[in-house]
């Protein structure tokens, strides 16, 4: 099987400019094939106050109404990712930039209503990915780009978690390729001790995941990214890796500097 690298890049990097230069000339170096997820940023909230649309956040989470749909998609799939992807083109990166609507290849389902109503909030089901289409495209010689944008089949987009958008899309092409998914933060890797950015865990499995809980050296707020990393190589997913964007290169190779999951 040929690799795949699924790159999900955050926000942080997508805000400094000279950040995000420094990530797309190492993204664009990588051989292998390749795609890009990207999140928004502080951009569509900026963009938002200057039109009179207010963000409203639940638990972390951005309440995302009609006005708001339209920001994100104008802001996203419009502004973020064509510039990025200008941006990969000069770097003679054949980057093509989509949204999961774009081929099918992500159909989402409006999130239900329970406690809160997020509005134009999607969630996957992994089954449903189009990734044939997608495939089409890698084979092709394109590099995709996606932006954190869904659609639910009827006519309308929606606004999705770029972590989820990226984990889907590792473990539906996994059957093609061998997928290493990488995480890209602010931090080295999943550190034993939060304030030491050099105390790296540098591999986990299950056991030395279970040994971590047991000994409670791991920072709660990264319990998530481990139970999304570990979900997505029990659906398939060869490799999993969550390090620092200026790391890239190095944890594209095979002496990685970040934390690799492993099964």
């Amino acid at each position: 099987m040929s690799k795949l690298f699924v790159i999900k890049i955050g926000g942080n990097v997508i805000d400094n400019q000279d950040a995000l230069q420094l990530f797309l000339k190492d993204f664009a170096a990588i051989q292998e094939y390749k795609i890009l997820i990207h999140g928004g940023g502080k951009i569509a909230t900026k963009i938002g106050e200057q039109s009179g649309i207010q963000s409203n956040y639940i638990n972390g989470r951005r309440i995302t109404d009609d006005a708001t749909i339209d920001l994100v998609t104008m802001v996203y799939g419009g502004l973020v990712n064509k510039k990025i992807v200008a941006q990969l083109q000069a770097l003679l990166c054949n980057a093509v930039g989509l949204t999961g609507a774009d081929g099918n290849i992500i159909p989402a389902t409006k999130r239900p209503v329970k406690d809160v109503d997020f509005g134009w909030v999607g969630d996957i089901e992994n089954g449903k990915l189009q990734v044939e289409n997608l495939k089409m495209l890698l084979d092709a010689g394109f590099v995709p780009v996606f932006a954190p944008l869904t659609h639910d089949g009827i006519g309308h987009i929606l606004n999705t978690n770029a972590d989820t958008i990226a984990s889907s899309l590792a473990v539906g092409l996994s059957k093609y390729y061998d997928v290493r998914l990488i995480y890209c933060f602010e931090k080295k890797g999943i550190l034993q001790n939060v304030d030491d950015n050099n105390s790296v865990i540098n591999v986990i499995n299950k056991e030395t995941y279970q040994q971590l809980l047991d000994d409670e050296k791991l920072f709660a707020g990264i319990l998530p990214k481990i139970d999304n990393a570990f979900a997505a190589i029990d659906a398939g997913v060869k490799e999993v890796l969550v390090g620092d964007a200026k790391d890239l290169i190095q944890n594209t190779g095979k002496k990685t500097i970040g934390t690799l999951f492993i099964k």
